[in-house]
């Protein structure tokens, strides 16, 4: 799933490519992936894209008067052409889900497509985002927020009696960490991910803080100025423990393990988290409380 640091690289790489140039045509392809039909996709064309914005996960197109509101989830992605191909897309073939075209000679455009069975690729098209996209309207603040200093995120942290890795994925107390990310700053920081985030001491608190806002930040480094193609290719390569399983660990040399729950999994090391204990299912697990 793109996260936090793959979004904000897209929107870096559109605001280079669709900023001042005017929408020919927005065409959705599968029938699941426009979430509002008031306004119609169709009234963002002829407007031009004036900026490119990031809330959590969403991208976000200001089109004329209009936003047009993409979220990836789990299997979508963002693929740029130079030039679309001349045929129109045919509904049910394949992965593709919508097309944007810009007017011009080159027919320059985006397609965003959904791998997999799971359809839950999102595509808005609202007047304001916070207030009509659902997703939007609870997010809660963005990690790479200068305001979300070290005691603006122990007081997110206070009231959670919840283990620290669910904390971090919930978009409701901060907005764009996901399950790669969360593995990656808990790795970090040399923190189990059942640790109850409500127990952290100030001093724990203190080195979460600062290895979530150094993981996302070098992240968002290694892909800023990459093309769109590229960014799938650059986070798996920048992932230290995150779907490492049984790999040596980077830092200690200990054997990468795994949780695995119904939909996903977790990835950690015993020797850098948990004090070399290796953690048991989620359900039956009471370690390092």
């Amino acid at each position: 799933m793109p996260e936090l640091p793959e979004v904000e690289a897209l929107r870096e790489f559109l605001t280079g490519h669709l900023v001042g140039h005017e929408v020919a045509r927005a065409l959705p392809v599968a029938f699941h992936v426009l979430k509002t039909y008031d306004p119609p996709l169709s009234a963002v064309e002829g407007h031009p894209v004036t900026a490119v914005g990031r809330h959590g996960k969403f991208l976000d197109l200001a089109i004329g008067d209009l936003h047009l509101v993409v979220h990836l989830a789990r299997a979508g992605w963002l693929r740029w052409h130079d030039s679309l191909p001349a045929a129109p897309p045919r509904p049910g073939k394949g992965p593709l889900a919508l097309r944007v075209a810009l007017a011009g000679p080159q027919g320059a455009g985006f397609d965003l497509t959904e791998a997999g069975t799971q359809k839950r690729l999102a595509v808005y098209c609202v007047r304001d985002p916070a207030a009509e996209v659902p997703g939007i309207a609870r997010l809660g603040p963005d990690p790479l927020d200068p305001a979300l200093d070290e005691a603006a995120f122990a007081a997110l942290l206070g009231g959670e009696s919840r283990q620290i890795k669910g904390v971090l994925r919930d978009q409701s107390v901060l907005a764009g960490i996901g399950n790669a990310y969360s593995d990656e700053i808990l790795h970090a920081a040399r923190m189990s991910p059942f640790k109850q985030a409500a127990r952290l001491t100030g001093e724990e608190t203190a080195a979460l803080h600062a290895a979530m806002t150094a993981t996302l930040r070098a992240a968002v480094e290694r892909s800023r100025g990459l093309a769109a193609r590229q960014l799938k290719t650059e986070k798996k390569t920048g992932l230290r423990v995150h779907g490492r399983t049984g790999e040596p660990c980077p830092v200690c040399g200990d054997t990468i393990r795994e949780v695995s729950y119904r939909d996903s999994a977790l990835q950690y090391c015993p020797t850098c988290q948990t004090g070399g204990k290796p953690l048991a299912d989620r359900r039956m697990s009471r370690l390092l409380k």
